[in-house]
């Protein structure tokens, strides 16, 4: 008894990449016509068809002010013109000294001396602007001079701010930290898939976003006029954000070559 031999299958549909995104009927097999299929590329299209991964990111960065103004105030009232002008420069040389023996380079002091006449008087005023890139030294100076000197010498509360440079280093770092989140994010993704990540082919940044301190710096300053050290600094540090938008490029999984 003979076997009949059983009728040869055939491939009616190959999935391969498409040439447009159109829809069209194609005939198969028995005049059957199957819905929704389209026209396959080339094999010259399908080589340079890009496949790719679309993925944004954002980051938020903040920094501390770098520097720091202090103004200490000396004064003298007295009958005599001499007398005024030696009482003031006596702590003046005090306070500048001072200064010296902390490190304190001279381009961070500046000194303004203002003498005029009041009524049957002389007054002399000096104003001493020190410029600090340390916090816990400008602390460990104003103390000392409040210590050493008398009621007469008035020291300033600190204003603390950035520098220009500071500034922008900042938004170029949330910049590329976007960067760098988008470029993970698109890394998880196509390791999932099991594919490869490719070259990026547009790195678009979309929104930046700056601002100072926080708001329950700003509740506090409102509740008391006066802010510790930390608090001045915590409401003079600057955040900037920013969000990015990132074309990559998505290539297969390279086979690794067996070695002969």
């Amino acid at each position: 008894m003979s076997l009949q031999q059983a009728p040869q299958s055939r491939v009616f549909v190959e999935l391969v990449p498409w040439a447009d995104g159109g829809r069209e009927n194609n005939v198969v097999s028995g005049g059957e016509s199957l819905p929704g299929l389209r026209r396959p590329l080339s094999s010259a299209q399908t080589q340079t068809a890009t496949r790719e991964v679309h993925v944004s990111g954002t980051a938020d960065v903040s920094a501390s002010p770098d520097r720091a103004q202090v103004a200490v105030l000396v004064s003298s009232t007295k009958e005599a013109a001499a007398e005024a002008k030696k009482s003031v420069c006596r702590r003046l040389d005090y306070i500048t000294q001072s200064l010296q023996q902390q490190g304190l380079q001279a381009e961070n002091v500046t000194v303004t001396k203002d003498f005029r006449r009041v009524e049957n008087a002389y007054h002399m005023e000096a104003e001493v602007c020190i410029t600090f890139t340390e916090f816990g030294k400008m602390q460990n100076i104003c103390n000392f001079l409040i210590e050493k000197l008398d009621s007469s010498v008035v020291i300033s509360q600190p204003q603390f701010y950035h520098t220009p440079g500071s500034v922008e280093n900042l938004r170029r770092k949330a910049c590329l930290v976007a960067v760098e989140n988008a470029w993970r994010k698109a890394q998880e993704v196509c390791n999932l898939v099991g594919q490869t990540l490719g070259k990026p082919l547009l790195i678009k940044e979309e929104e930046t976003k700056e601002w100072e301190g926080q708001i329950d710096d700003l509740q506090s300053s409102r509740l008391s006029s006066s802010l510790t050290v930390q608090q001045k600094i915590k409401s003079a540090t600057i955040h900037a954000a920013s969000k990015v938008f990132i074309t990559f490029e998505v290539k297969g999984k390279e086979k690794k070559r067996k070695n002969l």
